[in-house]
């Protein structure tokens, strides 16, 4: 009966001590807790800061692509030039400004001509195929001994060949423009009785004869409108970024639509006269040039008004012109003639 009792004592022990365990191991599981949530923090925070980077990489982007999209905005754009706000020349603008350079230029060159020396439609077809690879004052220095010995289009024809090499030899090329004049005088007297047709489809059928050539006697023996694109107003042109075309037909074609039709021979002559004194293929004369405001290109040669100066060809530099018998109105501003063959020419 003691050992029961005894028994009977341990077993309430057991069981007083049993709740006490229970609320150990209760107070034992919130602490236990803890590192998952430390881990919960942990994966929050670095969520946060994620998320973070992202919306900065996000504010970054969409600047530096902005950045990106206005300088190829204010890149020159070929037939446009780039505006304040970045954006291209619209089409409307670019006829204002192409028309007023015109008028610009008219107000520098008022006596602006053809730069080949003629009396007739004859000689002025003929200077204009001599003129290929050569200046117009090599021509205009050649052609009095030519005309002077073979004056109409039946004596040329009938020309020995060889006797008008050796007059056409300071030409160059002498022989292909031999082959070439009486080639066209025969043209001439053969479809058209001896007369210079006043036509763009005839014209150029003759031989040596293409647009460029036709245009030019049209617009000055004949006064009928006409674009010359030499290589002075190609490449003029592009540099006012009136087109983007190499091809001189679809020069003409993309110029000519932004004047009328009456302006377009004078147009040529203005260009053509810019581009030989001022707006030079390898050093513009950007310091002294009218139209620098205009220019999409100025800066690209010399900028310094003085040094500028010393750019300048014929009358516009104090030197001779390109004609041994230039029209009066180019005298009366200043010009000078050329001087014939085998004088100094002063350029």
């Amino acid at each position: 009966m003691k050992r029961a009792a005894v028994k009977k004592a341990a077993v309430k022990k057991a069981a007083e001590r049993k709740p006490t365990v229970q609320k150990a191991a209760a107070k034992k599981t919130p602490t236990e807790k803890v590192a998952p949530r430390k881990t919960t923090v942990a994966k929050t925070a670095a969520t946060k800061k994620t998320a973070a980077a992202k919306t900065a990489a996000a504010k970054k982007t969409p600047a530096k692509k902005a950045s990106v999209e206005k300088a190829a905005a204010e890149k020159p754009q070929p037939g446009g030039k780039p505006q304040p706000g970045g954006k291209p020349e619209s089409p409307t603008a670019l006829v204002r400004r192409a028309r007023r350079i015109n008028r610009e230029l008219g107000e520098v060159y008022p006596y602006a001509h053809p730069e080949l020396d003629f009396e007739n439609p004859f000689q002025l077809l003929v200077a204009t195929v001599l003129s290929a690879q050569t200046t117009d004052l090599r021509v205009n220095q050649t052609t009095p001994a030519l005309f002077a010995k073979y004056p109409t289009p039946e004596d040329l024809a009938a020309a020995n060949p060889e006797e008008v090499e050796e007059i056409l030899r300071p030409c160059g090329f002498f022989r292909a423009k031999t082959k070439s004049v009486i080639g066209l005088s025969k043209g001439l007297v053969d479809q058209f009785g001896g007369e210079v047709p006043g036509r763009l489809e005839d014209l150029v059928k003759l031989p040596g004869v293409g647009r460029k050539t036709a245009f030019v006697v049209l617009g000055n023996a004949f006064g009928r409108p006409g674009i010359t694109v030499d290589t002075h107003f190609q490449r003029l042109v592009r540099r006012w970024r009136w087109t983007a075309e190499t091809d001189p037909d679809k020069i003409e074609a993309a110029v000519g639509a932004l004047f009328p039709k009456s302006d377009w021979t004078d147009l040529s002559h203005h260009v053509i006269w810019h581009g030989r004194r001022m707006c030079h293929a390898r050093k513009p004369a950007c310091g002294v040039c009218p139209i620098a405001p205009l220019c999409p290109a100025y800066g690209e040669g010399e900028t310094d008004p003085e040094k500028a100066k010393k750019l300048l060809k014929y009358e516009k530099g104090g030197f001779p012109g390109q004609r041994l018998k230039p029209p009066q109105a180019y005298l009366d501003a200043g010009g000078r003639p050329a001087p014939p063959l085998g004088a100094a020419s002063g350029t």
